[in-house]
């Protein structure tokens, strides 16, 4: 055989061991959103949360009616509840990383938001809440929306989330 033709063969066989490697783009499985949510509240002494299918149904159909217009309007439903929104996707990372930035904006010695929003941090990190359950679409505007959902809610008027 040539060395064209074996460069060739080769070629075609990488080409081949390529389309049956699986490539991985955005991760949110439920042990994406709760290691993430576990590592920060892991800073500030939180008890871990615990995945909860309950709680990501709720989410997802909540966020589902939302699909036309990626509108992030929380539910109000009885559970606590962070959104994130972002054109293109959006990770369970990203989500956790942009509310837990929002440390910065919380003053633990007055409880209160000083500079900026801080309640989805809270929500975050809230001592008594342990279940999460999160869900994410893909909306017609190629936007993401992402709804996380906590049990027991948090930022509860009065207490310290942790």
């Amino acid at each position: 055989m040539s060395k064209m033709a074996l460069a060739n063969v080769l070629s075609t066989i990488c080409m081949f061991a390529l389309t049956l490697t699986p490539i991985v783009i955005a991760q949110n499985t439920p042990d994406d959103f709760v290691n993430e949510h576990n590592a920060v509240r892991a800073k500030v002494g939180a008890e871990p949360l615990f995945w909860d299918e309950e709680l990501a149904t709720y989410a997802k159909n909540y966020i589902t009616s939302k699909i036309k217009t990626c509108e992030m309007v929380h539910s109000n439903g009885p559970y606590g509840e962070n959104l994130a929104t972002v054109n293109g996707e959006l990770t369970a990372a990203a989500a956790v990383k942009a509310w837990a930035d929002e440390k910065k904006f919380y003053d633990h010695n007055s409880n209160k938001c000083v500079g900026g929003e801080c309640r989805h941090y809270t929500q975050l990190v809230w001592k008594e809440s342990f279940l999460v359950g999160c869900a994410t679409v893909k909306c017609k505007n190629n936007w993401s929306l992402l709804s996380c959902n906590y049990n027991p809610p948090g930022n509860v008027v009065g207490e310290l989330p942790y």
